[in-house]
């Protein structure tokens, strides 16, 4: 991979976008890159939890890269929306978590990028936005869809139509992340949280992210019989068998052997 670092260990995939001459500012190549990487480790047995950040202390992802996007007419846009869009939903829809190890600049696609995360843990100096009215555009990754059902519609109004840059505390505070810490303890604090999601059940895990992800679709009620027969379904898995016995035999479950 031309732009990603990869670093795979004790069951967490670690993926470093570095682009640090356009502050890891998002291309089509590097787009497709991230696409097909989160992929391969969806599909690695080996591989749990995902970890995604940005090179340096500077930036996560800055956006979208504008020099890029300047040369474009409304069909490289659409392409360009299009692919974008793709590489979210394949982070959104992954079995496993993704958590979003935010070490600074979280503008416009970079922003998005970290929305499509199951999780997001941001540094201090971590700076989220969406700027893109500022240029002319909206967001095209999915920040309109995303944002209002992480932190509300009326907030997502604001920051959207403002194109304000909020800090990582801010961030905490309206719930966009879940947890604020220095930049040595960034990386520590994603893999602590990936070690615990990787104790539990991965079939469990694969169907609780299913089950939140639909409910964001449909009515309480569907989603409650989506949820209640996912919950059925997990009784027939050894996974589960496995889980409940050794609560009852008070003992560690083994879900990975």
């Amino acid at each position: 991979m031309k732009y990603l670092f990869i670093e795979k260990s004790d069951g967490i995939g670690v993926i470093t976008i570095n682009r640090p001459d356009a502050m890891n500012a998002m291309n089509l190549d590097v787009v497709s890159e991230l696409s097909i990487t989160v992929s391969d480790m969806i599909a690695d047995k080996e591989i749990g939890v995902i970890i995604i950040t940005g090179s340096g202390e500077k930036a996560f992802v800055a956006g979208a890269d504008i020099k890029a996007m300047q040369q474009m007419n409304a069909e490289d846009a659409l392409e360009f929306g299009k692919t974008g869009q793709e590489m979210t939903l394949v982070i959104e829809n992954s079995p496993k978590p993704v958590i979003a190890a935010v070490n600074g600049f979280a503008l416009g696609g970079g922003c998005e990028i970290s929305l499509a995360c199951h999780i997001r843990v941001a540094s201090e100096n971590a700076i989220f936005g969406q700027p893109e009215v500022l240029l002319g555009l909206i967001p095209g990754w999915g920040g309109t869809q995303r944002l209002p059902k992480i932190v509300g519609t009326g907030i997502a109004n604001e920051l959207i139509t403002t194109g304000n840059q909020i800090s990582a505390q801010e961030a905490h505070r309206i719930g966009l992340v879940n947890h604020v810490v220095t930049q040595t303890e960034l990386m520590d604090t994603c893999k602590e949280i990936g070690k615990k999601i990787l104790n539990n059940g991965p079939n469990a895990i694969a169907k609780s992210l299913n089950c939140i992800h639909e409910s964001f679709n449909k009515s309480i009620e569907d989603g409650l019989e989506f949820e209640v027969k996912a919950f059925a379904n997990l009784f027939s898995t050894e996974e589960t068998k496995e889980g409940l016995s050794a609560f009852v035999e008070k003992r560690k479950a083994n879900f990975r052997s």
